[in-house]
């Protein structure tokens, strides 16, 4: 499926489901989803791949799926990236122009950002992401878009996401192998972001948390800039793994028990209310009061979001979230999580879904929560779309460029063939010359 259709594909590798999913923009700006899938997802450990068949068997799975829905074939997605090797830097940089009559262009922008994809960094890593945060135009500080300006120094001030080389190059590898071709790698937290936030509430102040199996991703935003990003390697799955050990009960009756039963504050819990788990092979069942299940889950709750507070401490602008925070992935709808987040940090919470940016006839299932980065890679993808296409003034100084080089190799061709015609020519008057002497002797 190729972009020039208005349709992007994107392909979230989480570390307990795979979706695919695949947007068209309508004319009002929101996304029609004209298709979902997701599957089980193996071979993915904390948002990192480790079994390269295991994940291409799945990917292929929910693209086959995917596929059959909407009746046409991907050929180009984007697709996420998280897990623990993620990290964050900021720097600075600069150009200098020529003139300061001549207004900056987004060429000059895009030339400072890409500047930016040289610093050196560790070895075995790679940038993923390059986020200008604000501009100053000789020294005039606090310009979020210098385009049309006039000025003879540009500087940046820039978030950029570091990644293991070894991690992207690991998915690349499992989007060739499902035949599919990779378009861009978007940091989780960037897409779920986009799907489930708002622009006053990134004016104002805002960290989204997004809750999924194998990670916790963290987005910092404030006065409409990115101020921090971060992947803690820990999510849904430990709290079940919790439950699942502390209760002496299997994997998938521990998960079943966290999504119908859990809780994620003890005290609101009833104690005289029990669930009966059946035993394993024909043993006597268990029950297993509500009340020592939430003690449970608020435990492990509360180290995650204690890694959470470290790090949106760690961006500097703890005190200056007006909007609070944000939760959204699979974890989020845990019951009384919202109340157990505040208590702890003292914010303005809400549950994120991504409903601002769907269309009202969209598949209902994908406004949720789970879906936030599935419809983020979405909105990332026709974003990227944009910047790539071309403008018409861009498309003309491209043509005169070229009608141009056309030319100058035209006219060096004739004076070749010019110089080259006159070398023959006085080799054959020589050559005539020679040859009537040597027929008078």
């Amino acid at each position: 499926m190729s972009q020039k259709e208005d349709f992007v594909a994107a392909i979230d590798i989480g570390t307990t489901k795979i979706v695919a999913i695949v947007g068209k923009r309508k004319e009002n700006g929101k996304i029609e989803i004209l298709g979902m899938s997701k599957t089980a997802s193996k071979g993915v450990k904390r948002g990192v791949v480790l079994n390269i068949e295991e994940a291409v068997n799945s990917i292929q799975k929910t693209v086959e799926d995917v596929q059959f829905t909407i009746g046409k074939q991907l050929s180009d997605v984007y697709v996420g990236i998280a897990g623990q090797h993620i990290k964050s830097i900021k720097n600075r940089g600069y150009i200098n122009r020529d003139s300061y009559d001549d207004e900056i262009t987004k060429e000059d922008i895009n030339a400072l950002i890409q500047d930016m994809y040289k610093i050196p960094i560790d070895i075995g890593e790679e940038i993923i992401h390059v986020l200008p945060q604000n501009y100053i135009v000789d020294n005039e500080t606090g310009v979020k878009n210098p385009v049309g300006m006039s000025g003879k120094r540009v500087e940046a001030n820039f978030h950029i996401v570091i990644g293991q080389v070894a991690s992207a190059k690991n998915i690349g590898k499992c989007i060739a192998k499902a035949g599919l071709k990779l378009n861009q790698l978007v940091l989780e937290p960037l897409a779920s972001s986009e799907a489930v936030l708002t622009a006053d509430e990134k004016e104002a102040g805002v960290a989204l948390v997004d809750i999924g199996g194998g990670t916790t991703d963290i987005a910092v935003y404030y006065d409409d800039i990115i101020r921090h990003t971060a992947v803690i390697p820990f999510g849904g799955d430990v709290v079940t793994k919790d439950i699942k050990e502390g209760c002496s009960i299997l994997q998938r009756q521990a998960e079943l028990l966290k999504m119908q039963y859990g809780s994620a504050l003890g005290d609101l819990a009833k104690e005289e209310e029990v669930v009966s788990i059946p035993g394993i092979s024909g043993r006597e069942p268990k029950e297993i009061s509500f009340k020592s299940l939430a003690y449970i889950i608020q435990s492990r709750m509360e180290e995650i979001f204690d890694a959470v507070i470290y790090e949106i401490e760690n961006s500097g602008y703890f005190d200056k979230l007006s909007a609070g925070i944000v939760l959204t992935g699979g974890g989020a709808l845990l019951k009384h999580l919202p109340a157990l987040v505040k208590f702890k940090t003292g914010l303005d919470v809400r549950i994120g879904y991504p409903t601002e940016h769907l269309a009202s006839d969209a598949i209902a299932e994908v406004n949720h929560p789970m879906y936030a980065t599935s419809v983020g890679l979405i909105i990332k993808g026709f974003e990227q779309n944009d910047k790539n296409k071309v403008s018409p003034k861009a498309k003309i100084k491209e043509k005169e460029i070229e009608l141009e080089e056309n030319f100058e190799e035209e006219e060096l061709t004739e004076r070749k063939d010019n110089k080259y015609g006159f070398i023959s020519n006085l080799k054959k008057v020589f050559t005539d010359i020679f040859d009537e002497d040597d027929a008078e002797m």
